[in-house]
């Protein structure tokens, strides 16, 4: 039930230490105004239902279907969040959850814990959060990994999040670290939509040069810039300056969690592409702020519909982060909706959807923790759309 895509041994090694081991989950929210864009994203019909997918994601996950929610899941053109499948294992395997904000434009009807940080601006305007902001999410973030790490010793956390329009800021973090993303990421869309990203992408990217020039390289070790972007390796920009530029806060404040806990548990980046920029931010943090980590105890855990996804390129994505430095594990659930008798689950094998809130690391935490397979999983998500369906039918 769980594959393993790239650097396989070290795969093998992280799901042999963890086996068995109880897990605890760690949401990270966040928003981007990039997620706006029409036609960006899939996770939620309308723009205006985008605002609200990360804290009805969270209330859902918090409360389950049986609850009456301030903010209601948003209509989606196809399928069913993700958050119920994340929801059906929590709540079976009773997975202790903490949700972190780290920038919304409003506040989560849920128990939450606020990092202080915003919602980011469009990247297309190369100046998405304030530097200040992006600093101190780094500090606090690394400060919430040491107290979740002692939470679990000898076991791991599974750190997901919930930002819409996040494979295009993920994009951007990618390219701007110097590895060659365009047309490998994923999203909602059944197809992705890569022309569209990589448009925005560069604009954001570019309006960054304009702004800070030179200034941008300050503490590199390279002193000369590209003059073509994306910028090519080595690292030549401020990685923290790359988020305030392009980025959103779900980012550092997940990346900087995830290098503090790698120091005394496993973390399991529960996501796709999302987790593959972040994992490719941690080093690049940890490398130019000289933090200690240990990247052998960190894997990206995602769906089968991200790692096989035809309209992306996400194994070989993660093997050009693996190319340039400490590798990374990509591995996914075999969950499958083919024999679902709801068309809201089938629509994942068609290309929708297909990961979010942690959905992917949730669902191999369960294959890790209690042997769950496929049946079990196909039972308890279906159960989580019944109680949906019925609630809603009232």
């Amino acid at each position: 039930m769980i594959r393993i895509y790239t650097e396989i041994e070290q795969g093998k090694e992280w799901i042999a230490r963890y086996r068995g081991c109880p897990p605890l989950f760690a949401c990270v929210l966040g928003f981007t105004e990039t997620g706006l864009i029409p036609g960006i994203s899939a996770a939620g019909r309308t723009s205006e239902d985008r605002k609200f997918t990360a804290v009805a994601d969270a209330e859902f996950l918090y409360y389950g279907a049986g609850h009456k929610p301030q903010y209601p899941l948003p209509p989606l053109t196809a399928g069913a969040s993700p958050v119920l499948i994340s929801r059906a294992v929590v709540e079976a395997l009773h997975i202790p959850v903490y949700f972190f904000n780290a920038g919304l434009p409003y506040p989560p009807n849920i128990p939450v814990i606020d990092l202080g940080g915003t919602a980011a601006k469009c990247l297309s305007h190369g100046n998405a959060l304030e530097l200040a902001t992006v600093e101190h999410l780094l500090e606090v973030g690394l400060l919430w990994g040491e107290c979740l790490a002692a939470k679990v010793q000898g076991s791991y956390v599974v750190l997901g999040e919930c930002v819409v329009g996040g494979t295009t800021t993920a994009l951007a973090i990618l390219l701007g670290l110097g590895i060659d993303a365009a047309g490998k990421v994923n999203s909602s869309h059944p197809t992705c939509n890569h022309t569209q990203k990589l448009a925005v992408v560069q604009a954001g990217l570019e309006k960054m040069k304009e702004r800070w020039g030179g200034e941008v390289l300050g503490r590199f070790r390279e002193s000369t810039p590209s003059p073509h972007l994306p910028i090519s390796p080595p690292l030549q920009i401020d990685p923290l300056q790359l988020v305030a530029a392009v980025g959103d806060p779900m980012q550092i404040s997940t990346a900087a969690m995830a290098i503090a806990l790698s120091r005394s548990c496993g973390v399991l980046l529960a996501g796709g592409t999302q987790m593959l920029a972040v994992y490719a931010l941690m080093r690049a943090i940890a490398m130019i702020y000289a933090l200690p980590w240990r990247s052998q105890q960190v894997v990206v855990g995602t769906t089968r519909w991200v790692a096989e996804d035809p309209t992306g390129s996400t194994v070989e994505l993660a093997q050009l982060i693996n190319y340039s430095g400490s590798p990374v594990p990509l591995l996914a659930t075999q969950l499958s909706f083919s024999n679902s008798g709801y068309p809201q689950l089938q629509a994942y094998e068609q290309g929708f959807v297909k990961e979010g809130m942690g959905a992917g690391g949730v669902v191999i935490a369960a294959h890790l923790y209690q042997n769950w397979q496929q049946n079990q999983l196909l039972s308890a998500i279906e159960t989580q759309i019944e109680r949906m369906l019925s609630i809603n039918s009232n």
